[in-house]
């Protein structure tokens, strides 16, 4: 068990390399920080395929179920491992931050172009990745297991045509009127400070303490787990819109999974979320079921008055939570509504798919997304900024994540259903300040168990289903027909 804490160390120092990149290193260090990243994920990969780990695994007698379930997973991990050379682990790491620094460039001039070369070369790479697999039924099956353990392309495929069959009608039901009477940001004035005073108030009722959490800003809101004791999590703020409350919640959302792992996992390769797609299914819960929610803003109302008075001041609990659950047709992911949300990732998924299947030239990938952004949402796309360009995800060669936002908008939805029967006064909850029911709930049913099972039989074990996009529908529909009911 020592090696493979010794990795699971390197995989942790790797990660705060990562938050270092996003959040304070100097931009011109780009370079030499990929040179540093990808020796540690080289030696890191190299450790852990070493036959003796391979030896090791075989001869591990384990003495409770934990360790037994330490080897199994190290097991699959390791087998998986040992058909990528480290060459070309380190070859992608170091691909991907000379790409990440291109499409910094390349955002803000606001074109493709430029950053085109450095994408084809991550796709270059993540073929030949999957190439390490030829017995995959689909050559996306070795990234998306990368992020979704034991997932194939054709589950993920109908699963997402399912919501997307569901959600493109929903949002085209919204009618312009209906999003602009529900709109209260406008032109208001939101100062950061105040901003800032309000998630921090918003924090310390959820748990989040300053033994064990950090809050910073990066360009593109994200969270690490550094350790259990170590949760780093980053918002930004607008000066017209509430998103650093948003982003905040949904960042608390992925710290509070890794803050809950049972502590005998840690140093471990159990030590943290099943996989992406559940780990999505927290952030998106605390975001939309509770920041979304009647009885939150109830309990928020005073305190965002009391932090934001020249926007708050002569405003309702009951305008401001309707304002925040509005369908707005919007160009940007990470701005996007509970209902449209779903068709942005479902956008990506599609191309990134068609990309590594070879059926899409990274050239043309502008011109499919804003067919795509058309035929869904129903919004014309004016530039690359606001297009193709917006997400880092690509840059970093994270091909198979995309559809694991979607996904865990699926789980979020199965899981609210049960949490709503077993925690009926939950809103009531909310409206008190107490998150403590629904904190507890989580740690209790979904994140104690790290990565012991498969995100199948975690989803089995909670729900007692398999994945299933009716729940979350079915919520969805809900919420816009309560929105109609009050309209009238």
């Amino acid at each position: 068990m020592g090696r493979l804490a010794e990795i699971t160390d390197l995989e942790r120092t790797a990660m705060l390399l990562a938050w270092d990149q996003e959040v304070c290193m100097p931009r011109g260090a780009a370079a030499d920080h990929g040179e540093l990243r990808a020796t540690i994920d080289r030696l890191t990969h190299e450790r852990f395929v070493d036959e003796r780990v391979g030896e090791l695994l075989e001869a591990a007698s384990p003495r409770d179920e934990i360790e037994a379930d330490v080897v199994r997973t190290a097991r699959r991990e390791y087998d998986k491992a040992r058909r990528v050379p480290g060459d070309l682990v380190a070859e992608i790491t170091r691909a991907a931050a000379n790409a990440r620094a291109a499409w910094l460039e390349a955002t803000e001039a606001n074109a493709f172009a430029p950053f085109a070369p450095f994408l084809e070369r991550n796709v270059e790479l993540r073929r030949e990745l999957s190439a390490c697999f030829p017995e995959a039924d689909h050559p996306y099956d070795p990234l998306l297991d990368d992020f979704e353990p034991g997932m194939r392309t054709a589950d993920a495929s109908a699963a997402l045509e399912r919501l997307r069959d569901g959600l493109v009608p929903m949002v085209a039901g919204v009618a312009p009127s209906d999003e602009a009477s529900l709109d209260l940001q406008g032109d208001a004035s939101l100062p950061e400070a105040g901003q800032r005073a309000l998630v921090r108030t918003v924090l310390d009722a959820l748990g989040a303490d300053d033994d064990h959490w950090r809050l910073d800003e990066a360009a593109h809101p994200f969270s690490s787990g550094i350790t259990a004791t170590d949760i780093r999590i980053t918002t930004r703020y607008h000066e017209h819109d509430l998103e650093s409350l948003l982003s905040t919640l949904h960042e608390f959302g992925h710290g509070l999974y890794e803050r809950q792992v049972d502590p005998a996992l840690a140093r471990t390769p159990l030590g943290h979320g099943a996989s992406a797609a559940w780990h999505e299914s927290q952030s998106r819960l605390w975001e939309n079921m509770v920041g979304r929610s009647p009885g939150f803003w109830r309990w928020c109302m005073p305190h965002a008055q009391a932090a934001l008075p020249g926007y708050f001041a002569e405003r309702t609990w009951q305008e401001v939570q309707r304002s925040v659950n509005a369908v707005r047709r919007t160009l940007i992911r990470v701005s996007a509504d509970e209902v449209t949300y779903g068709l942005h990732v479902i956008v990506r998924f599609e191309l990134e798919l068609a990309l590594i299947e070879g059926e899409l030239a990274v050239a043309d990938l502008p011109a499919a997304w804003n067919d795509r952004m058309l035929a869904y949402l129903g919004v014309e796309v004016p530039d690359d900024r606001q297009g193709v360009l917006q997400d880092v995800h690509w840059s970093e060669g994270l091909f198979g994540y995309f559809p694991t936002y979607a996904i865990g908008n699926v789980i979020a939805g199965q899981l609210w259903t049960r949490i709503c029967d077993e925690l009926p006064d939950i809103e009531e909850r909310f409206a008190a300040g107490d998150f403590a029911p629904l904190r507890e709930w989580l740690g209790e049913h979904v994140h104690r168990h790290g990565r012991r099972l498969m995100p199948d039989e975690l989803l089995q074990e909670v729900v007692g289903g398999p994945l299933d996009p009716g729940p979350y529908l079915a919520y969805l529909e809900r919420k816009l027909q309560a929105s109609a009911q009050l309209m009238a």
